[in-house]
């Protein structure tokens, strides 16, 4: 099977260095040109984004702080994929009661995307939730400081619109969603 001319070559591969939650991976690799050259980029296991609405319709939103760009992020429960879970879903629903103390009727798949393919391997899914009521209390992990703020659709579409909502996975979970319920 003839492989495509812009493919690279991976002669080497490691991993440079690791922490909690990704790995930044060294490969040494040959460009269509035969150029030897070496390419880094982030590893991290596959994440679910939850786009979980309540039975009134609203979406429960989340502040959270957020380090790498020093302010509250406005956005979704998100959370990597881990061994214990059983598929996607189990993740997701998981990731919902630990950000928000939160458990859903029904999950449903949005859309699967590379959010960042030039520079990481990232899989991100994007899961609505409906039926989502409160049940428990927050289970957040060391590192996370967590508000839970419901918010009207609606709302929370304007506010992708109007560019005041900076999380890429939440401006995407809101786009796609109005872009399918368009459709349909």
């Amino acid at each position: 099977m003839p492989t495509d001319p812009l493919a690279w070559e991976t002669l080497e591969s490691e991993v440079a260095y690791s922490c909690p939650g990704f790995n930044v991976v060294n490969d040494r690799v040959r460009l269509p040109d035969g150029t030897e050259t070496e390419f880094d980029y982030l590893s991290e296991p596959a994440s679910v984004c939850v786009l979980p609405f309540t039975p009134n319709g609203d979406v429960v939103c989340i502040e959270e702080w957020r380090q790498a760009v020093d302010r509250v992020n406005y956005g979704l429960p998100v959370g990597g994929t881990e061994p214990e879970d059983d598929d996607l879903e189990a993740a997701a629903r998981r990731e919902l009661a630990e950000e928000t103390g939160h458990e859903a009727e029904t999950l449903e798949s949005l859309v699967t995307v590379e959010p960042a393919n030039g520079l990481a391997d990232s899989v991100m899914h994007f899961v609505v939730a409906r039926g989502c009521r409160p049940t428990a209390e927050q289970r957040l992990d060391h590192n996370e400081s967590i508000r839970v703020t419901p918010t009207a659709f609606d709302d929370l579409l304007e506010s992708v619109r109007a560019g005041e909502i900076r999380d890429g996975r939440t401006v995407l979970a809101v786009s796609y969603y109005q872009l399918f319920e368009a459709d349909s």
